[in-house]
């Protein structure tokens, strides 16, 4: 999953795209997905974000898969996760082994892992029909 710029949260699509062009209100919306008012109103303000279980409600509820709104909302969050970090200027350091490279060739060498396994001859001769 690519990253937008500035992706919209998901509330505000419901908000301005969703809603409008089924010609309902807010409330209306709010009823038929069976869930309370001001909690959609969170949500549309972007205020509280798309759970999972509001996710497979609006699946089911337009016909799309869950996937798209809980996708929306994870690409919105990670967009807001990403900014905050470079607003905070943190810098996050990169995971290296502990064990360096001659140590880690050693280790190996050591446990067998990085010797070719002998083959052998086998024991008695199998006839092949």
């Amino acid at each position: 999953m690519s990253l937008m710029f500035n992706p919209p949260h998901p509330g505000e699509v419901l908000k301005e795209d969703v809603i409008p062009s089924l010609g309902l209100t807010q409330a209306q919306a709010a009823d038929q997905l069976g869930v309370s008012r001001s909690a959609f109103t969170r949500v549309l303000n972007g205020h509280a974000a798309i759970s999972p279980e509001l996710a497979v409600r609006l699946g089911e509820w337009l016909g799309t898969s869950a996937e798209v709104w809980a996708n929306s909302q994870t690409q919105y969050d990670l967009w807001k996760a990403k900014k905050a970090l470079k607003a905070n200027r943190i810098r996050v350091v990169r995971y290296r082994s502990a064990v360096g490279g001659k140590e880690r060739k050693a280790a190996k060498a050591a446990s067998g892992q990085g010797r070719k396994r002998e083959q052998h001859e086998p024991e008695h001769d199998c006839a092949v029909a």
